[in-house]
């Protein structure tokens, strides 16, 4: 498979590209910084540099003639979500480029939060300690709303969401739990190297197609 990763230099998105290349896809990593990628060069690994991802013409080069997308876009924080949005203005770009490329698969990670409180949760978190949540990030949730929702929109493009809980920087277990549609029960933490193998996953499974699929260790 040829698949665009977004967000390669990230946590997560840089475990996208070693895992895609380790599986024998060939991967096109868009970047902004090459040197932050920190991933060896080879013969199917692609870098390229695109400075605004809002830019849809600077996207169809590194889309073109590809199979699918990922997307590892996200703010680093929720000040940062608040004065530059990442994820909902790129995504509205990426999708819109996607079509006129003809790139019909789309993988984007999202958060837990945004999904509904999983069946099993205890009432102390899910009157508590989720809106706690979601009230101190409620920059960071938002901007992840509007590329959730700019994704639901696409209407060439076949996507999943994907929604893990907090992110852990450990090494992957290539195991997680999932749950379509909703959140996973008692889902708290997952690795980050395990939503990018989840990324990569619900690319080969029709059966997410048009869902958001939560994930947790």
């Amino acid at each position: 498979m040829k698949i665009t990763v977004f967000g390669a230099t990230g946590g997560v998105g840089r475990e996208v590209v070693r895992q895609a290349l380790a599986a024998g896809h060939e991967v096109t990593a868009v970047v902004r910084d090459p040197a932050r990628l920190e991933v060896p060069a080879q013969e199917r690994l692609r870098v390229a540099v695109v400075k605004d991802l809002t830019d849809r013409s600077a996207l169809l080069p590194v889309l073109a003639g590809r199979d699918a997308a990922v997307s590892a876009l996200g703010s680093a924080s929720n000040k940062q979500a608040r004065l530059h949005p990442v994820a909902g203005p790129a995504l509205r770009s990426v999708v819109a480029a996607m079509e006129r490329a003809g790139v019909g698969r789309l993988a984007a990670v999202s958060a837990a939060p945004l999904g509904p409180d999983a069946e099993g949760d205890g009432v102390l978190l899910r009157k508590a300690g989720y809106p706690l949540l979601r009230w101190a990030l409620r920059d960071l949730y938002a901007d992840l709303a509007v590329m959730e929702s700019v994704i639901a929109s696409a209407s060439g493009v076949r996507w999943t969401v994907v929604r893990p809980p907090r992110l852990l920087n450990r090494p992957g277990t290539g195991r997680y739990r999932r749950a379509v549609d909703s959140n996973v029960p008692g889902g708290r933490v997952i690795a980050r190297a395990d939503v990018a193998t989840a990324l990569l996953d619900v690319l080969s499974d029709p059966a997410t197609e048009g869902h958001a699929v939560g994930v947790a260790a």
